[in-house]
């Protein structure tokens, strides 16, 4: 089967021949948005009798697709792709590539244009409908319709260049434009095409939403708008085109000049501009952020548009034979997609700020908050703890959490006890440090067995296990009892202890608003009033709960780390829980904690991609030459074993062009040829540089 298959070109066989099309045609109702990539079908044969032929399919992006002759030039190309048979006593009839299929979908008018190519002999294209009927093309819409699957195919491949969460088996990524004139001709592809499909129809408002968001970085596509706006009759707005993308383009100037107040106007215009635009509202949270007015961060926030994410609603995709502490793998923050999660990485950016008590006072402000009988919360959970870096400990019977239930606090160490001085401590705002210590017994069960998930203690060093279960009627108990005694201690005048933990925030009157309220308020109570504050959104509570696990389990961590350092021992963990550690400390804002922890996962044997990637990004932004593109080298290799054969647009591509911006293009080809490279590997990474040098990016000429 070896000698049938292609050299260079990724691909899979067929259990019977033409079921990869046959799969096409039946799922081509469920295509949305663009579609997916290129299918490419081929059939090879030997020529003799009593020899089954063998199909095999593969997926493409970035093919020239603007006519039959270059997608059957593509397929052409692959009968020069064959592996030669190399014993030369066994030589046979060698295979060849006797027809192929070429499939790619128009995302304008919905349907599947194939082109059946014949070797020897003719070509044929056709057009396959949603149905799955065939229709063969007139000539006079072979123009138009060419046009659209050519900018579909190269949307496409622009796209999926760089997803990361968009992965195909046997999938091959080329350069979708090679040339200035490439470029030149997809901006013009695109200006006809969408003036096409939205002025015949009359639905210009389209299209102005279109050109909007094109003519704040490309200032010639303003000729467009005003078109598009005299298609609406808003002559006004054709003659001075304001929109929400340019308002943005000069407040992020004047927030680099430091006119926070002026940028504020600005991203308020936008609001009104486009309520409906999340981008809008999340421009403005970020400006009362820099500002430092929280409370009216949270409200704007809280009053965000939030779109359902048009993607797989839930994937799980579990690590093969990883070992890692379950809690790790359960924590629910990577699963946040679309709205969700820049909604989410703004409320990190509030937390890492103020600090997580800080936090869910500002909440309680602006919020209503009430327990699960609709009545007022009688405290706020704080996380209490010094502002100078030390890292306080809770009380040893704190209930644990659990998300959707009360009040739980992780069981930690015992009041008094000190982990680590100031100077050592972590000093992040967001989290404190929590650790048993090292005579607290083994905790058992009501069985008499010891619980796993407690805190264990090997050779006098403490192990905090990250998992937790308890009985929910325990816990609830003992948040009743820990609020009645913090509430009786400010009576009497006593302060709280400096060890509470961190706390998980109360539900939301918006949460417990639909629920049935049993007991009303007891006699005597007055009935609680929401005239002065809001309500907050389910999302915005449902992100609050999945804030409070990513900061519980980093709490963890860093305690374990200044503990194990203060005792002068190794601190190690799983390749997979390193890399998670990582990622957790990206999402909160951690960065250098972040970059010890992907460092760290590089230290052991088992291979990933994501830990090089992360890296590469931090090092390009910290202009760090050498690392980066020791970094980079790695990922291209990666890349190039999985067959992404283009340049860009890529993560390498972008970081190479960054630190080109600061140090020059020559000075990055010195530094790679000072290197040392196999001959292969140098030609892979100067191809990023050839590239940057045909299209003429900044620095290709220092």
């Amino acid at each position: 089967m070896a000698e049938a298959s292609f050299k260079d070109v990724p691909e899979i066989f067929e259990v019977e021949l033409g079921e990869a099309l046959t799969a096409r045609t039946e799922s081509l109702s469920t295509f949305r948005e663009l579609g997916p990539p290129d299918l490419v079908h081929v059939v090879k044969s030997t020529g003799r009798s009593g020899q089954r032929d063998l199909g095999s399919y593969h997926y493409v992006s970035g093919v020239d697709a603007s006519s039959s002759a270059s997608l059957a030039a593509y397929i052409n190309s692959l009968t020069y792709a064959i592996e030669d048979d190399s014993g030369w006593f066994s030589k046979g009839q060698p295979w060849k590539v006797r027809n192929g299929c070429y499939c790619c979908f128009n995302a304008f008018s919905r349907v599947d244009v194939r082109v059946d190519v014949k070797i020897p002999g003719g070509v044929n294209a056709y057009i396959v409908d949603l149905r799955g009927e065939r229709h063969e093309t007139t000539q006079e819409a072979a123009q138009d319709m060419w046009q659209e699957v050519y900018l579909s195919a190269l949307l496409r491949a622009i796209l999926y260049s760089d997803d990361s969460t968009y992965w195909l088996d046997a999938y091959r990524k080329l350069d979708p434009i090679t040339t200035p004139d490439g470029e030149v001709r997809f901006m013009q592809a695109a200006e006809a095409l969408f003036m096409k499909v939205f002025g015949d129809s009359g639905r210009y408002q389209y299209a102005a939403n279109l050109f909007e968001k094109l003519s704040a970085k490309e200032p010639e596509v303003a000729s467009l708008l005003a078109k598009s706006y005299l298609g609406m009759n808003e002559e006004v707005k054709a003659q001075t085109p304001q929109s929400y993308t340019l308002l943005h383009v000069q407040c992020d100037f004047l927030r680099g000049k430091g006119k926070l107040d002026w940028a504020l106007r600005l991203a308020r215009h936008a609001v009104n501009c486009a309520p409906s635009e999340f981008v809008t509202w999340e421009k403005l949270t970020e400006i009362y952020i820099e500002l430092g007015q929280y409370d009216s961060a949270l409200l704007t926030l809280n009053s965000c548009p939030m779109f359902t994410y048009n993607g797989p609603a839930r994937v799980h995709l579990p690590p093969k034979g990883a070992i890692a502490d379950p809690a790790l793998l359960r924590l629910p923050a990577p699963g946040l997609r679309g709205t969700w999660a820049r909604a989410y990485a703004l409320l990190t950016r509030l937390v890492s700020q103020i600090g997580w008590d800080e936090l869910l006072k500002t909440r309680s402000a602006v919020f209503a908050h009430t327990d699960f009988r609709g009545q007022p919360s009688p405290s706020s959970p704080s996380f209490s703890g010094t502002t100078n870096g030390t890292a306080e400990h809770g009380p040893a019977d704190a209930p644990l959490p659990r998300r959707g239930d009360s009040l739980r606090r992780e069981s930690v160490a015992s009041e008094g006890d000190t982990l680590v001085s100031g100077a050592q401590a972590d000093d992040d705002a967001s989290t404190r440090g929590v650790v048993s210590p090292a005579h607290s017994p083994q905790i058992s069960t009501e069985n008499g067995a010891s619980d796993a998930d407690t805190l264990a203690v090997a050779n006098g060093l403490p192990t905090i296990r990250i998992s937790t279960e308890s009985d929910v009627e325990r816990e609830q108990a003992e948040v009743s009892a820990a609020a009645a005694g913090q509430e009786e201690a400010k009576q009497n005048g006593v302060k709280e202890t400096a060890g509470d933990s961190l706390e998980k925030p109360v539900q939301s009157a918006a949460r417990a608003s639909g629920e049935q309220q049993d007991g009303d308020a007891a006699a005597g109570q007055e009935p609680f009033s929401f005239s002065n504050k809001r309500l907050c959104e389910r999302w915005l509570d449902n992100l609050f709960m999945v804030l409070y696990e990513d900061l519980r389990v980093w709490t963890i961590f860093r305690a374990e780390v200044a503990h194990f350092k203060t005792q002068h021992v190794a601190y190690r963990k799983t390749a997979l829980e390193w890399e998670i550690l990582g990622d957790l400390g990206v999402r909160l804002q951690h960065k250098e904690d972040a970059k010890e922890a992907y460092q760290r996962c590089l230290d052991s044997p088992r291979y990933s991609y994501k830990p090089w990637s992360k890296l590469l990004d931090t090092y390009s932004d910290e202009g760090d030459i050498q690392r980066t593109l020791q970094v980079a080298i790695r990922v291209a290799a990666y890349q190039y074993g999985e067959y992404t054969e283009m340049m860009y647009p890529t993560q390498i591509a972008r970081c190479l062009f960054k630190l080109g911006q600061i140090h020059g293009h020559a000075k990055i080809s010195y530094t790679l040829l000072s290197m040392g490279l196999p001959e292969p590997v140098m030609k892979i990474m100067d191809s990023y540089l050839q590239y940057g040098k045909v299209f003429k990016v900044e620095g290709y000429d220092f």
